[in-house]
């Protein structure tokens, strides 16, 4: 994980991007940890040398259809929403980011299948605005999911896919575990989580989270600290994420949204026992992965057995989902297509690529 990178995991490949082999998830957290207190100089890669890039904030618009306030209990949740028909992609994003970390997915995911997305501010983050803002067990975090969701779509008769990205990926293993959601679930994506390397990973992130910046001068500041710390690859995504990643102190001071330290008492929550949830849930599952070095024994074992697709995306952080937009929903929109959640759009052929040899098991076990 990169220095502005406030999730619960190490980022296998942003720390050292250019590696072709992969690294023990210890070195790797030692690195996270005490890597870069300022940012690189400039580089060759265009993001700060030569013409200098806008940095300016995009509006959510850009990206989702609407953007509507759903009261739960006198706590008020911030939801991102787009499209108006179809399967639905309920987005839940990790520790430290928002909704807007999947605006270049969402947008993209929707050109290739015909779904709807739900991306929420979950409690503690982006425009959501809770009694307790802290509290982020997994318990709390479970009803709020399914509260969201109840108010938003009531009971719909459309299949939900859960995809998740690190802290959400957890949460939405225990969300569907659980049975919170009232609707149908039809399958389960989790992004670049996995126990083993949590749980190992967790020991080091406060020291971790104190070595980040503390305040910036203005938003354009930060989203070029995230893009220049390599937390961010793609300044499309960061433009339009990293400033609900921020709060205004004062005029020319900005700082983080939720301070992640006040909430160490739910992490291993989120990600204990988690291996053996993921395999338990009685859906189609795709494990997508920023690096090979990340499956545990559990998982490994579960792999060899078909009982879950998994993909590795090169060239990304921990941040899949803004880092590669285009890929990972090329990736979703497959998987969707062939497990028949969802209608590909006309220019987008789901069977274009070799057919996952994990999909196929499931297929002939599940559906012969």
């Amino acid at each position: 994980m990169s220095d502005d990178e406030i999730d619960m995991l190490p980022d296998l490949n942003s720390v050292m991007p250019h590696a072709t082999t992969p690294h023990r998830p210890n070195e790797l957290l030692r690195q996270a940890v005490t890597h870069g207190r300022p940012p690189p100089a400039p580089s060759s890669n265009g993001i700060l040398s030569g013409k200098r890039r806008e940095m300016s904030e995009l509006p959510w618009s850009g990206f989702f259809d609407d953007k509507r306030e759903v009261n739960i209990d006198g706590d008020v949740f911030n939801v991102y929403l787009k499209g108006d028909e179809g399967p639905i992609f309920y987005l839940l994003h990790g520790g430290g980011y928002s909704g807007l970390t999947w605006a270049c997915f969402a947008k993209e995911l929707c050109t290739l299948v015909t779904c709807r997305v739900i991306a929420p501010d979950l409690r503690g983050h982006g425009d959501t605005r809770c009694a307790d803002e802290h509290d982020l067990s997994k318990e709390t975090q479970i009803k709020d999911i399914s509260a969201i969701f109840n108010k938003v779509y009531g009971d719909t008769d459309e299949s939900v896919c859960i995809v998740g990205h690190s802290m959400g990926g957890a949460l939405a293993v225990h969300t569907l575990n659980a049975k919170a959601v009232s609707a149908k679930v039809a399958a389960l994506i989790v992004i670049d989580v996995v126990e083993g390397s949590a749980m190992e990973a967790l020991g080091g992130m406060v020291h971790f989270l104190h070595s980040r910046p503390s305040s910036f001068d203005s938003v354009e500041k930060a989203i070029r600290w995230c893009l220049s710390s390599g937390t961010a690859k793609n300044p499309t995504a960061a433009r339009v994420s990293m400033p609900s990643q921020i709060r205004e102190l004062s005029e020319n001071e900005y700082t983080w949204r939720i301070d992640l330290t006040t909430t160490e008492q739910y992490w291993k929550g989120w990600f204990e026992g988690l291996s053996r949830e993921f395999l338990g849930c009685a859906v189609p599952k795709l494990l997508v992965l920023a690096g090979v070095d990340r499956l545990d024994k559990d998982l490994t074992i579960g792999q060899m057995q078909g009982k879950f697709q998994t993909c590795v995306l090169p060239k990304v952080g921990h941040c899949v989902q803004e880092d590669s937009p285009e890929k990972l929903a090329d990736e979703i929109g497959r998987f969707a297509c062939r497990h028949r959640i969802a209608q590909p759009n006309l220019k987008f052929s789901p069977l274009a690529s070799p057919p996952d040899p994990a999909i196929l098991q499931y297929e002939r076990r599940h559906h012969h």
